[in-house]
């Protein structure tokens, strides 16, 4: 049959498409916990399907294999929308208080926070993060930040506002007293420099 008589592909139905990004998220979710408590390495395909209910088929055609859930995973760890809906003129004074208190991170959160702390420290995954942050993070940072300079401040911004989210979830609780005050004070000035364009 000449190409131009073939019948066109008929889209799958709207049902069969809702269920692919369904499959789709649930895989990630639990690839991300699991790459998270076990790292890239130690972390099988074989365990993240059994565990998210599905076959190995589902993995390949979503992700193409391992490598592509992982990379997958982590652009899905990196959620920088809500920094668009950050007061720019309280932005510094926001994050500094929201530091200064008790780290009251969801699960999901924390199991995103350690899935990229193990991805910076494996030689086999670092370029994946790096790349993810780039897209996922920075980009978004440069955007919003905007101005003079915009790449070396987001990146400082960025930075900062890592350490002290580290910073936070190993204290485990709030500042307190004259501490709290001269915590805010500084932390605010610093971030706020940082986002006042030139």
């Amino acid at each position: 049959m000449p190409s131009s008589a073939r019948r066109p592909v008929k889209p799958r139905p709207r049902s069969a498409r809702s269920d692919g990004v369904a499959t789709r998220g649930q895989i990630l979710q639990v690839a991300g916990r699991i790459f998270a408590e076990k790292g890239f390495e130690r972390a099988t395909s074989r365990e993240i399907c059994t565990t998210a209910g599905i076959n190995m088929a589902a993995v390949n055609y979503h992700f193409g294999g391992k490598d592509g859930l992982f990379a997958a995973a982590l652009k899905d760890s990196i959620r920088p929308d809500g920094i668009f809906q950050w007061d720019r003129k309280s932005f510094g004074m926001d994050i500094a208080k929201m530091m200064a208190n008790h780290a009251h991170e969801s699960n999901d959160r924390m199991h995103a926070f350690q899935f990229l702390l193990r991805a910076v420290t494996s030689p086999a995954t670092a370029p994946l993060l790096s790349a993810a942050v780039q897209e996922r993070f920075l980009g978004p940072i440069r955007e919003w930040i905007g101005g003079e300079q915009a790449p070396a401040r987001a990146r400082l911004l960025a930075a900062t506002f890592i350490g002290l989210l580290v910073e936070r979830l190993i204290r485990d609780e709030p500042l307190l007293g004259e501490e709290r005050e001269q915590f805010i004070e500084h932390t605010g000035a610093m971030l706020q420099a940082l986002v006042e364009k030139s």
